[in-house]
């Protein structure tokens, strides 16, 4: 396999080629750039701790006059047919086609993820895109029968206005796509704030969609990003000018972006942490189980929200398992990302290699023994400080850290003795709710975890692993996880807002439930 490594002295070729610099501005509202005048964000890449460039945030007043453009520009957009509005996104789509070796890089230099991931992110972005065109002929409402003659009774849906999409860093283009694909095809505006971890990718997503809206004469803030830290966050959250906001991140931003959106009776759309589980049954294909979980425990450094942390293994099949599981740890290779005979990253940064080294001391303080050893990489190759090993812990179901999302590569075995209950009981027992799989060959087993009896989570697969949604389901999780729902199926809905009508074509005015109104 050939070595795709990004030497830092050639990161300046593939940021320009994607009309990123080495200092930004963070701030736009499409084609047109604002000076920025915030903070001062510094984006390190955690492949080798290199400074890869700056951006500059946004100030209250940048923010008010992006959101006054944004404004604007939905009065107009929303006048565009939808056919039309999914034809710039079809053309987006294949920009990004174009560029999706260059992008694919820049997320795995600057986020960490393996260049094979970064690739299949950048893909994400084009499906979505694609399902975006296709949708824009079919946002279609009901129509009902009146208990009135001569009447007809219909729901329609309007776009709701300005969508704020705050994204976490593990996914520094995908989750933005996934929002505003359906949303501008919907009528929508967006105005996105990415993560500060990441911020150089919202600048290289916003020069290229520039570009189409160029050649189309979208309105300047359809598409506007304003990078920064908390407090624009925060700002979004309270600003009653935008009724919808898409956050992405921990249960504890999700809960004060709700909370904040929720006091002023604004809409959110909450994608939060997991705590996913596999159960291993006895009647499962022991090899083939072996590569989901081995890849959603691993696949980008545990740093998914669908990453797999826990195992729930029969005990007639655990020791079997755990040989296999050992072994194939045994073989992964953890480096640069870019080079892909690599199967690890790094961690996003050092505070995060921080709270793995904790939760490996908690699982062992309360009784976990450890299966595949941790610890930080450190020498050649690992300079950045941000390598760490995949860990396997033997842990029992009642431990608190086995309770809790840690955003690492840390996989908890846990073993059940029952039948497929008591595994769901242990599955559902977390405050999370996002993603779930069961491995068995029984059909009665695979039925019962996907009934209202078995997984609790809003993903529930049979077979496949935890990570790796398709673009054509809704996906999203319930109870801390948010309750959200985001990419395919149904889930435009959320961006748009129902309207009944009825319309009387007679020459009398009945009214309803048969009452009577004489004058």
């Amino acid at each position: 396999m050939s070595t795709m490594t990004l030497p830092t002295h050639r990161i300046g070729d593939l940021l320009r080629s994607l009309g990123v610099h080495d200092q930004n501005p963070g701030v736009s509202t499409g084609t047109m750039w604002l000076p920025g005048h915030g903070e001062v964000l510094e984006s390190h890449s955690p492949v080798d701790g290199a400074l890869i460039g700056t951006v500059r945030g946004t100030t209250r007043a940048e923010y008010d006059e992006v959101v006054a453009t944004a404004q604007k520009a939905f009065a107009e957009w929303r006048a565009w047919p939808a056919p039309k509005r999914g034809e710039v996104v079809r053309q987006l789509g294949e920009e990004l086609r174009k560029h999706k070796a260059e992008l694919g890089k820049l997320v795995s230099y600057e986020m960490g993820k393996s260049y094979q991931e970064g690739l299949g992110e950048v893909q994400e972005m084009i499906d979505i895109c694609d399902f975006a065109v296709g949708l824009s002929r079919q946002l279609h409402g009901l129509t009902m029968h009146s208990e009135r003659p001569d009447h007809r009774m219909y729901e329609q849906w309007h776009p709701v206005g300005l969508v704020g999409i705050i994204t976490a860093f593990n996914f520094p283009v995908a989750v933005w796509s996934w929002n505003t694909a359906l949303a501008w095809v919907c009528g929508d505006v967006t105005l996105w704030k990415p993560s500060e971890k990441a911020p150089l990718c919202s600048i290289a997503c916003q020069h290229i969609t520039a570009e189409v809206f160029k050649r189309n004469g979208v309105p300047e803030g359809v598409s506007s990003i304003i990078n920064g830290g908390r407090e624009v966050g925060e700002w979004m959250s309270h600003d009653t000018r935008i009724p919808l906001v898409s956050a992405t991140g921990s249960t504890r931003m999700g809960k004060a972006v709700g909370a904040a959106v929720g006091e002023r009776l604004g809409r959110s759309l909450l994608e939060l942490g997991g705590n996913n589980a596999i159960i291993i049954s006895d009647k499962a294909d022991l090899d083939m189980s072996l590569i989901g979980c081995v890849f959603g425990a691993v696949g980008t450094a545990g740093q998914r929200c669908t990453s797999t942390r826990r195992l729930i293994i029969h005990e007639a099949v655990y020791d079997t398992f755990k040989q296999k599981l050992v072994k194939a740890y045994a073989q992964l290779r953890i480096g640069d990302p870019l080079d892909e005979r690599n199967h690890v990253g790094p961690l996003i940064d050092t505070a995060a290699v921080n709270m793995y080294l904790k939760a490996l001391e908690a699982a062992k303080a309360q009784g976990g023994k450890l299966a595949v050893e941790g610890g930080v990489l450190s020498g050649a190759g690992h300079e950045s400080g941000c390598y760490v090993k995949p860990a396997v812990v033997e842990a029992t179901p009642d431990m608190a850290i086995v309770q809790e999302e840690t955003f690492a590569p840390i996989l908890y075995l846990l073993k059940y003795s029952g039948d497929l209950h008591e595994a769901i009981a242990i599955q559902n027992n977390v405050k999370q709710g996002l993603s779930s799989a069961i491995m068995t060959l029984d059909l009665r087993e695979a039925e019962r975890f996907l009934s209202a009896a078995g997984s609790d989570c809003g993903i529930a697969n049979v077979n496949i692993g935890t990570s790796g949604a398709e673009i054509g389901g809704a996906f999203g999780g319930e109870k801390e996880t948010g309750g959200g729902r985001e990419s395919g199926s149904d889930a435009w809905k959320a961006y748009m807002r129902r309207q009944t009508n009825t319309i009387n074509y007679g020459t009398k005015l009945p009214l309803a439930q048969g009452i009577t109104f004489d004058l």
